[in-house]
């Protein structure tokens, strides 16, 4: 790693989420451990972030998202980048290009699977030849799946001397909305699949996000409302899942397979017994349909848009964040038949006060815990990070990985 000024440079600090990780950092370290600045388009209001949480000798750094030569000079001042800027297909292209071809290693919270496959076909063989390692997926989604899944095929090698082929992860609670940002990216996504037919069947490949040569054909589970025996109660399928699985399938072709080319992963929302986890399971699943299907009709698009989603930039207050928090079961089988489970929960809500913390995490970890000799690319959280990642996440996110006898 080049002796630059700065181990991280969080950009887009004045966004609603960057204000969090700003804060986060300030308080982390304020023993000067890491060496961090902020950066933005506005300067003034930097200055405000800066003079409301009260920070003292970090410097503000301005750059707009669509200013190569700004963002160039502000990569070359630093090792790792935390990008909060998005929707990222819409503002994120130029910094991932600049970070792949000078050498800067990169991490977001984008949760956009049909960007990040652009992304890989566009820059990484520039962030190979460079040694960028680049980072997508590190809030909400995907840590908690990718790390969970992780942590789990690490126990079962631990106990059975192989990993499972066969694992499922179970929102058992989960308190907090969604961001404005996740919101904005969702309908970003929506416009771009309903004119492009590609992009429909690409959004439907569980491997996606695999590289090239990867091998998995095995179908994969498609959850629908069900009652599921093993947890003793009715599933719904799982908003985010779209993106964690494929972030998951991602860590296994790149970890060389080592969850086997036969392995499936399905995520559902566990919604309970009887009559009323039933009735649970159907206001869940038809809730998230009847969102995706009024995001593509232009009129009632607009309607959402205006006068019932949230915005980016918009948030809940501190306390309705103390106040969230989520709790996630994963249970794997092995070829042979042994079960082994684990769980993963957060102490914040999972769109913004515990995504701040696991992307501050991460960034520092991919600047202090990775040897400069892993090579660039990109990567996934449990690929790069791993253990390291899930060592800091307990001790200072607020994250616990347990193993479930």
């Amino acid at each position: 790693m080049t002796e630059n000024k700065f181990d991280i440079i969080v950009y887009g600090a004045t966004s609603f989420v960057g204000q969090i990780i700003t804060r986060y950092m300030h308080e982390q370290f304020a023993d000067g451990s890491i060496r961090w600045a902020i950066a933005g388009r506005s300067l003034n209001k930097l200055q405000q972030v800066s003079d409301t949480i009260g920070l003292s000798g970090v410097e503000l750094i301005v750059a707009d998202a669509a200013d190569e030569s700004a963002l160039r000079q502000m990569c070359a001042r630093t090792n790792v980048v935390i990008s909060t800027v998005g929707p990222y297909a819409l503002y994120g292209d130029v910094l991932v290009r600049v970070c792949a071809t000078t050498g800067t290693d990169y991490c977001d919270l984008t949760g956009e699977p049909q960007w990040i496959r652009k992304m890989q076909l566009r820059h990484e063989a520039d962030a190979i030849k460079s040694g960028a390692r680049i980072v997508h997926c590190c809030g909400f989604d995907s840590i908690p799946s990718d790390l969970g899944v992780h942590f789990l095929q690490r126990s079962a090698l631990e106990q059975f001397g192989q990993t499972c082929d066969r694992i499922n992860m179970r929102v058992v609670n989960m308190k907090g909305g969604a961001s404005g940002g996740t919101i904005a990216s969702m309908i970003n996504m929506v416009k771009e699949a309903v004119g492009d037919a590609d992009l429909r069947r690409e959004l439907k490949d569980p491997y996606s996000l695999c590289p090239a040569g990867h091998g998995f054909s095995v179908p994969q589970p498609d959850v629908k409302i069900t009652y599921d025996n093993v947890y003793g109660g009715w599933i719904a399928p799982f908003v985010m899942a779209g993106i964690n699985t494929r972030v998951v399938h991602r860590s296994n072709a790149l970890s060389g397979n080592s969850y086997g080319t036969e392995f499936t992963y399905e995520e559902a929302v566990a919604t309970g017994q009887g009559a009323n986890g039933k009735w649970k399971a159907r206001a869940t699943t038809w809730g998230v349909n009847a969102l995706m299907i009024g995001l593509a009709v232009p009129p009632i698009r607009w309607l959402l848009e205006t006068a019932v989603l949230p915005k980016p930039g918009e948030g809940p207050s501190e306390e309705a964040q103390l106040k969230g928090g989520f709790d996630l079961i994963f249970r794997g089988s092995t070829a042979k038949g042994e079960t082994i489970g684990c769980r993963v929960t957060g102490d914040r809500d999972p769109g913004y006060g515990s995504t701040a913390k696991m992307l501050a995490q991460a960034a520092t970890c991919l600047a202090k815990d990775v040897p400069d000799d892993v090579a660039g690319g990109f990567w996934t959280p449990a690929t790069i990070l791993g253990d390291k990642l899930v060592e800091r996440l307990k001790a200072h996110a607020g994250l616990t990985f347990e193993k479930l006898t």
